[in-house]
């Protein structure tokens, strides 16, 4: 696990220096604010060109997700986050079949969003930026912008996502494998289920698991922050198997006749594939998920891919997050491996006094880090979707980054 920081310890001040920060979301915004504690003048591009508040998804956090807020912030974890004491699993007629005490917290992609740009603000957070390209020369790196905008800077990161374009060009060999099966997503208010299944459900993380497929369910919080018990939301991942090819083609084709590839937002999933999916909810699930799914307005999903980085440094340029390796959502880590990058980037500039060296040393753990998650969640996701033998219980299933637990 990494260490806490030594607030008496000397750390190398990037003063004068200007670094770019590639993607806006939740690792972007993280390692943006890591490396301005260092000194350094920061500037963040999204490409979306509208604010990301809104969206809604859920996020299990984990220690170094939260650790900007335990250490460094005014705001504090409790003020983003909501919780639940347990971990459940429901058979057919929602009985509990394991229940063990497993303390998690809780936060929605909006509600950390907003906490985290509230600490970096907006005027240097750039909306409708696509970094299209990149060089290197002996004075630093210029990015290049789909919008003919060109900025200057001595560190890049890229922390722009699973379909990160500047992938292909630090690790090559990297390519997009698709798992096998989508996750769909929904929320649904805990006021608008009915009152058995909020009782079997607001203090627990719950599974539902059948032949090929398996649900979680937790609480996070509303759209307009709300932590209270029965004022929160229900978020959900379900897995369900999709052949890849014309299958998952049609499906990942959104209501306006685009194909995607990774993921469709809320109101753009076909009806007729919305329709299958809660007919087969009330087939295969547990009655209290089932309900979750059914209640919910617009379910939305993703296709579930690996990608596993060879490289994440390329001389002052650095891949963080998704942008190097993404890991399917079994471990409830990606966004804990985003914060575990970003911070031992901040170690690692905070003890040397040039860039491509402290890139070069923070490199290998990353890249290990990286590829021990991957591993374990495609352990996972083939007992779930595969072999049927994920087990109630199991301590192998557990969360974590650096280990199941841990």
């Amino acid at each position: 696990m990494p260490e806490h920081i030594d607030r008496g310890a000397t750390r190398h001040d990037w003063s004068g220096h200007r670094a770019l920060v590639i993607g806006g979301s939740i690792g972007g915004l993280t390692t943006a604010l890591l490396l301005r504690r260092l000194g350094f003048d920061v500037s963040v591009f999204e490409r979306t060109p509208t604010a990301l508040e809104h969206r809604g998804g859920g996020i299990v956090l984990q220690p170094d997700t939260l650790r900007w807020f335990a250490e460094c912030s005014e705001q504090h974890p409790e003020q983003v986050s909501t919780s639940t004491d347990y971990v459940q699993y429901l058979d057919g007629r929602n009985g509990v079949i394991h229940r063990e005490a497993a303390p998690w917290s809780y936060t929605s992609w909006g509600t950390f969003y907003r906490a985290l740009l509230a600490d970096f603000g907006t005027e240097h957070y750039h909306l409708g930026e696509y970094a299209a390209g990149f060089d290197e020369d002996a004075d630093g790196v210029q990015v290049r912008f789909a919008s003919g905008r060109r900025e200057r800077g001595d560190l890049v990161v890229f922390a722009d996502g699973i379909s990160s374009p500047s992938r292909r060009r630090i690790s090559p060999k990297t390519e997009l494998t698709y798992a096998g099966y989508v996750g769909w997503r929904g929320t649904v208010p805990e006021s608008e289920v009915s009152r058995e299944t909020f009782e079997l459900l607001y203090d627990s993380i719950t599974y539902s698991v059948a032949p090929h497929t398996h649900i979680i369910v937790y609480p996070i919080p509303s759209p307009d922050g709300g932590l209270a018990v029965g004022e929160r939301l229900l978020n959900y991942v379900w897995y369900r198997n999709v052949a890849e090819g014309h299958e998952l083609d049609e499906l990942m084709t959104d209501t306006r006749g685009f194909a995607t590839k990774v993921s469709l937002h809320p109101g753009q999933v076909q009806d007729r594939f919305v329709d299958e999916m809660r007919t087969a909810a009330a087939e295969l699930l547990a009655p209290a998920a089932a309900e979750v799914v059914l209640r919910t307005e617009q379910p939305y999903l993703q296709a579930v891919y690996d990608a596993g980085a060879h490289r994440m440094a390329l001389g002052r340029v650095a891949l963080i997050g998704d942008a190097a390796s993404a890991a399917r959502p079994h471990a409830a880590a990606g966004t804990a491996k985003a914060a575990a990058n970003a911070w031992a980037l901040f170690d690692a500039l905070a003890d040397s006094g040039d860039i491509a060296e402290a890139l070069a040393k923070w490199e290998p753990g990353q890249l290990e880090l990286g590829q021990r998650l991957l591993e374990r969640v495609q352990a996972m996701g083939t007992r779930s979707q595969v072999d049927c033998t994920w087990t109630p219980g199991d301590p192998a299933l557990r969360f974590g980054l650096y280990g199941p637990g841990r």
